[in-house]
């Protein structure tokens, strides 16, 4: 971990921590909610040992990176300027990206944008979602999940933050980053996240030092950041429709456990495993579902995942 370099790079009107190792061709990891550049330590490390320069940024809002106070600097318009712009700055032309959660998403976004900087994507944990033209996706959710679903609790400025605030941070993390429980997360207002079931036993792929370094980052940082791309979530919606009915032309690889919580939302199995997917992403080559694996799947299984994405990305 010690060989990973840590630098600040001025993109996009923001300065973003980038972590980084290796040389050779660039892979680019995009972490989720409420992770950072950390979360990819085991790729980065792997990949530098198989000949490629592995960057981890804390995207826009997370860790050492700035966080900009309004929740409508947090498009994927944003985000992806980000991205673009430290390519431009580190002298990158293209790149092989791998995203996770909400890295997912601006991945699918970034190949959307400027599929001209992409060579191939692998994408874990949350498919590509087509534009409904009719429907925002925060009000898409309510009328699926109703108000305490987590995505719509996390909408209204401050609360979620003051929620957190009541559980102690390592605590939450090791809740979040441990569940297996793949039913949409409800939470009701009156109970609130504080109301989280104690955390289990710390599973073997995560330590209490991986813990207390996201706990330390969050406590500095605070959670506004993150939740900020939920709160972004319709404006990105509105700015998005000239891309309706766009489709994505990058070669990808989309992987998913069978326990995470994103695999069992309405209509997704149908979506991935019904043609609607491959539809709409014309250059997906393969869909894995890895039994027994729940959510933070990077983490969860280091060796299969890096081996699922180098025996993609070697071929280009």
């Amino acid at each position: 971990m010690e060989k990973i370099e840590h630098t600040t790079v001025s993109t996009n009107g923001i300065n973003m921590h980038v972590a980084s190792i290796g040389t050779g061709p660039v892979i680019l990891f995009l972490h989720g909610f409420p992770q950072l550049w950390y979360s990819w330590r085991n790729q980065l490390l792997a990949f530098s040992s198989l000949g490629y320069r592995a960057i981890a940024p804390d995207l826009r809002g997370y860790g050492d990176t700035d966080a900009p106070p309004s929740a409508t600097s947090y498009t994927s318009f944003h985000v992806v300027g980000d991205l673009v712009g430290l390519l431009d700055a580190l002298g990158v032309e293209k790149v092989f990206l791998v995203g996770h959660d909400w890295g997912a998403i601006i991945a699918w976004h970034f190949c959307l944008f400027r599929p001209d900087r992409v060579k191939a994507l692998v994408n874990l944990s949350v498919p590509f979602t087509r534009r409904n033209p009719k429907v925002k996706p925060i009000d898409g959710y309510r009328a699926v999940f109703g108000n305490d679903f987590y995505m719509c609790r996390f909408q209204e400025p401050g609360e979620a933050e003051e929620d957190f605030a009541k559980v102690d941070t390592p605590r939450l993390m090791k809740t979040l980053l441990s569940m297996r429980d793949p039913s949409p997360p409800c939470f009701p207002k009156e109970i609130g996240f504080s109301g989280l079931p104690e955390p289990p036993a710390l599973p073997s792929w995560l330590s209490e030092e991986d813990v207390n370094y996201y706990a330390s980052k969050l406590d500095q940082k605070g959670f506004t950041g993150g939740l900020n791309y939920y709160r972004a979530m319709n404006l990105t919606w509105e700015l998005m429709a000239p891309w309706t009915g766009v489709q994505i032309k990058v070669p990808v690889k989309f992987i998913v456990g069978d326990l995470d919580v994103t695999y069992h939302f309405h209509g997704v199995k149908e979506y991935i495993h019904g043609g609607g997917f491959k539809k709409d992403v014309p250059l997906l080559e393969e869909v894995i579902v890895m039994e027994g694996a729940a959510h933070f799947i990077n983490e969860e299984k280091p060796e299969e995942i890096n081996a699922y994405i180098y025996d993609f990305i070697k071929k280009f």
